[in-house]
């Protein structure tokens, strides 16, 4: 089978962001399928384009890479545009490409265009990915005001379910949300993956880096309003006050409020908290495994609470705890198999007892340790999820 893949943030475990689509795409080429990824340039990507389109292969993957650069530092506008322009660009490949399907990986929900003239126009059966909520999480997050542009985007969204043979959500909360809108809709769900071998396999602890093994929590990501990010400084600040010296949140990523961030480390002396910039995702690895807890936080609105973020499973393969204050199916996972926290995203005091806590009581966290690898290797290793999900693009010919 001929898969067409749009999806603008392609990357291998030499970037800095997730890999869902490259572990999933490889594993599809190994059974025989051929898989052509359309994708742009990520800032945490290790992508990289020569002239504006450029070509090349992963593992087998031919990816068509358009040369329009994302950062989640752009201005909202900008990345409107980013956004728009990949898409009207990909629609070339979606109405000449050869392909049995095409997949749309959403948000932003602007990636349906190509899948919607592929449908109609060639007849191509439509795969929509819905990875986030788009565009109810941007109205929701008040990103989106205007009302007409909120009114166009929920249209074209709900255009975009009711035009695809399959509906593929990240999390049953996302697909509880998209029946909610498109009861006849074919939705299944798939979550996001790890390479659990990747991140399973013990890796010595680095050198020369700030902060000591098991002597603090790590966040890798977005630094930004969406993840809540100021939680964890405040939190920094509460672990300070308390002479907490050698307990430290470990912050590794950019972000639009990275420099607000960089800039109260310098002005307050903070050494509660240590920010390192973007780095591959193997050299993650040993900070993830030796890090106390793995912290996944997000502001606090219902949409984030369908969320699935990468982070959350590559802590748990590497059988760290994870700390987290949504109150959708993460909550409820982390507590029916008792590896992790959950914790009010707008009470930064709760963080720092957590962490003060857990300090002088590790017993804890060693079997949740042991219990999240065990649970991970069983649910979300990348090669079982990609199987599951080919199998729903195959069962739509049947």
């Amino acid at each position: 089978m001929k898969i067409l893949y749009f999806y603008q943030y392609f990357t291998t475990a030499n970037g800095s962001y997730g890999t869902r689509v490259h572990e999933f795409t490889k594993e599809w080429v190994k059974e025989g399928h051929e898989v052509t990824v359309v994708t742009s340039v990520y800032s945490k990507s290790d992508i990289t384009a020569k002239g504006f389109i450029d070509i090349k292969y992963y593992e087998g993957v031919k990816v068509i890479i358009i040369n329009v650069k994302i950062d989640n530092r752009q201005s909202f506008f900008k990345r409107i545009f980013s956004f728009l322009a990949y898409s009207i660009i990909s629609c070339w490949y979606a109405l000449t490409y050869p392909c049995k399907v095409v997949i749309a990986s959403s948000g932003p929900i602007t990636v349906g265009m190509p899948g919607l003239l592929a449908k109609y126009l060639r007849g191509k059966k439509l795969v929509l990915e819905v990875r986030d909520l788009w565009p109810d999480g941007a109205i929701d997050l008040g990103i989106i005001k205007n009302p007409l542009l909120k009114k166009v985007s929920l249209a074209f969204e709900k255009l975009c379910y009711k035009s695809s043979s399959l509906i593929v959500a990240l999390s049953e909360g996302m697909k509880e949300e998209v029946l909610a809108k498109s009861p006849k809709s074919n939705v299944i769900s798939v979550t996001n993956a790890s390479n659990i071998k990747l991140f399973s396999t013990p890796v010595p602890f680095p050198e020369n880096v700030p902060v000591e093994p098991f002597k603090y929590a790590i966040y890798t990501g977005n630094i930004g309003e969406v993840n809540n990010s100021l939680w964890l400084l405040e939190a920094a600040r509460i672990l300070q006050q308390r002479d907490e010296k050698d307990l430290k949140i470990l912050m590794i990523g950019e972000g639009q409020q990275r420099e607000q961030i960089d800039h109260a480390i310098e002005d307050e002396k903070l050494t509660t908290l240590v920010r390192l910039g973007l780095m591959p995702k193997y050299k993650l690895v040993p900070l993830i495994q030796h890090a106390i807890v793995s912290l996944v936080p997000l502001k606090g609105t219902k949409i984030l609470d369908t969320s699935s973020p990468n982070k959350f499973f590559e802590s748990l393969s590497a059988g760290i705890p994870v700390v987290q204050n949504t109150q959708g199916w993460m909550k409820d996972f982390l507590e029916r198999n008792r590896i992790g926290y959950t914790l009010s995203p707008n009470d930064p005091q709760q963080l720092a007892d957590l962490l003060v806590y857990l300090k002088d009581n590790s017993y804890e966290l060693k079997e949740m340790g042991t219990l999240a690898k065990e649970i991970a290797k069983k649910e979300f290793d990348a090669e079982f999820l990609a199987r599951k999900m080919l199998n729903g693009i195959t069962q739509i010919y049947s």
